[in-house]
């Protein structure tokens, strides 16, 4: 078991780093692993059938926290995505598939369903994990990326109580399938009931008369007695787990239990994809390349194509539609598990099995290949008309023009409003400026560096200039620009950090302000009051603090280029504020001295 282990973690840690370097995600690199050290490769690891059984566990972790994160109120919000959009690529794709398998490779009516609606499934990992690397995650395709996840994870569940039935008809025999499902019924009543008569009381006790290893312990239980119970029922450890999630959704304990449980989860989630990595059968690749080619091929196609016009249908964009369908083109981790257990229930043979989960396990590992093109080569070709015109007239002349209208820009111009004066906003983000608009916001689109736009914005007649792009290189480029042609009108400039500062300040920007500074003293201030120090005491070492951080700055200026000197300015200025401090507090030690002796 040692020596196992010990295979298992080295080929992780050489892998799952080198896949993430690389931008691929840990999924695959566990997958990776997984098939180097498997029989199809190196064969260091023989029994993957064990593997395989312990590891689902983790895919039971993941559904009891998927479970847990389904509030309805957050189910509610989402309820046209989720419901809607993700209804519609399941079914769409599910049945096109299926009747691919049916009526072309002569797959049986429950077979081919399965297969159907399992490839219609999407990876949650890799999607998620990319998107998040991307920073697309707030992006509308991220979004409806999201939206259909969460809607392919909860339709596993109802997947998983059909299989037993299914296999029941492939085996002309219907009886064990209802029976099935009258045990499911009575086991779900009997856990909605005891979740809060039996399930939170028993937390409760947990929390209060035992320790942080009890509650794991209690956690742990939780999962395993809930799946061991839909196991009896005959249906899968999953269903149990994650109805124990959704039980526990609104409940004080969840994000405690999120916290216990997402260690173990990731453990065994990787251990996992380690497993079908080592279970799919690369010979067929080498034996049928061909065939797994071309079933890889067509699983890509027929899903990108459905989720593009789904997502037109529903109303998004051309370049949303298209990111969305290459984003969730590939098979996905669920595909495994119902797969292997199709195969238990006689929906398929040994042969299906294997070469629907090695053409899963292709489609995930060329999946990110495919974001890749998307990002380096279609975007860049495709969205070049899709992007607006600049606007280049501007209604009025206004004292205030503010560039960038972020969350740091829309501040000073709710401001502005409150106080009914006028001012013209710039944004290069055609989202941003769409986003706004709706909200009845006069904002105009275009790059603020611009100079037509400056002078179409009539920045020149304009009392003072707002500078509030984030973007520190387009916010210096902006700053240039103002100063060179228009040197009669003021900037106030935010700046992101200390070196954004010193770049605006070596463009003659005085006025300027960093964006945490004032709500960081500000925190700094409270957290002193909360320590026991007065408020005049907290005030006075604030307002010292901020006296001499701001000399500093002005002092570093000069120097800001040569590190050694600015590590000893800084040094110096620490030593100064110290000294600073302990001479207050000598002080006030010497007034009270001399107050109590006066007293006497």
């Amino acid at each position: 078991m040692l020596a196992e282990a010990l295979i298992f973690l080295g080929a992780a840690v050489l892998l799952v780093p080198l896949c993430s370097k690389l931008a691929l995600g840990a999924v695959l690199g566990y997958l990776g692993a997984g098939i180097l050290i498997g029989p199809s490769v190196l064969s260091l690891v023989s029994d993957v059938e064990t593997i395989l059984q312990v590891s689902e566990f983790g895919v039971v972790l993941l559904l009891f926290l998927i479970g847990l994160e389904l509030q309805p109120a957050r189910l509610w919000v989402l309820r046209r995505p989720v419901f809607g959009l993700g209804t519609a690529q399941v079914l769409l794709t599910g049945v096109v598939i299926a009747l691919l398998a049916y009526y072309r490779f002569s797959l049986g009516w429950p077979a081919a369903l399965i297969a159907g609606l399992g490839l219609a499934m999407s990876s949650t990992a890799i999607v998620m994990q990319t998107l998040a690397e991307k920073s697309q995650l707030t992006t509308r395709h991220g979004r409806e990326a999201f939206a259909i996840l969460l809607f392919q994870d909860l339709a596993v569940i109802p997947l998983l109580a059909l299989l037993p039935l299914l296999g029941a008809t492939a085996a002309a025999d219907a009886r064990p399938g209802w029976l099935t499902a009258l045990k499911a019924v009575l086991i779900i009543v009997g856990l909605i009931a005891a979740s809060r008569t039996i399930m939170r009381p028993l937390f409760r006790i947990v929390i209060t008369f035992g320790g942080r290893e009890i509650f794991t312990a209690t956690a742990l239980l939780l999962v395993i007695g809930t799946s061991l119970l839909m196991v009896w029922a005959g249906l899968s450890m999953s269903l149990g787990a994650f109805l124990a999630g959704v039980l526990l959704a609104d409940s004080e304990y969840r994000h405690e239990l999120e916290a216990v449980i997402e260690p173990f989860k990731g453990l065994l989630l990787g251990l996992f994809f380690m497993a079908v990595g080592m279970s799919a059968n690369i010979g067929l690749i080498a034996s049928q390349p061909l065939t797994v080619l071309g079933l890889v091929l067509i699983l890509l196609a027929l899903k990108a194509i459905v989720l593009y016009a789904v997502s037109r249908i529903f109303g998004s964009p051309a370049d949303t539609a298209r990111k969305l369908a290459l984003a969730l083109s590939q098979g996905g981790e669920f595909a495994f598990v119902l797969f292997g257990l199709a195969q238990g229930y006689g929906i398929f043979d040994q042969p299906t099995a294997d070469l629907l989960i090695v053409v899963v396990t292709v489609s995930m590992l060329v999946s990110p290949l495919l974001l890749l093109l998307d990002e380096k080569l279609l975007s860049k070709w495709l969205d070049r008309a899709a992007v607006p015109e600049y606007d280049t007239a501007v209604d009025e002349e206004t004292p205030v023009v503010i560039a960038g209208y972020g969350r740091f820009g829309q501040i000073v111009s709710r401001v502005m409003n409150i106080r009914r004066i006028p001012f013209t906003a710039l944004e290069i983000s055609p989202q941003q400026v769409d986003f706004v608009r709706k909200f009845g916001n006069k904002i105009y689109f275009g790059d603020a560096s611009r100079i037509d736009l400056l002078y179409a914005a009539k920045v020149d007649k304009a009392k003072l200039f707002v500078l509030a792009i984030d973007d520190v290189e387009a916010s210096l480029k902006t700053a240039e620009m103002v100063r060179r042609h228009f040197p009669h009108v003021p900037i106030y400039a935010r700046a992101r950090n200390r070196y954004h500062s010193y770049k605006l300040m070596d463009l003659g920007v005085k006025a300027l302000i960093r964006e945490t500074w004032l709500s960081s003293l500000e925190l700094s201030r409270g957290v002193l009051k909360e320590l026991g120090f007065g408020e005049e005491d907290a005030n006075q070492m604030i307002a010292a603090f901020r006296a001499l951080d701001e000399k500093l700055l002005l002092q570093q200026h000069a120097i800001y280029q040569d590190e050694a000197q600015l590590i000893q300015s800084a040094k110096q200025a620490t030593d100064e504020l110290k000294s600073l401090f302990e001479a207050a507090e000598a002080d006030e030690k010497s007034t009270r001295v001399q107050s109590q002796v006066t007293a006497r």
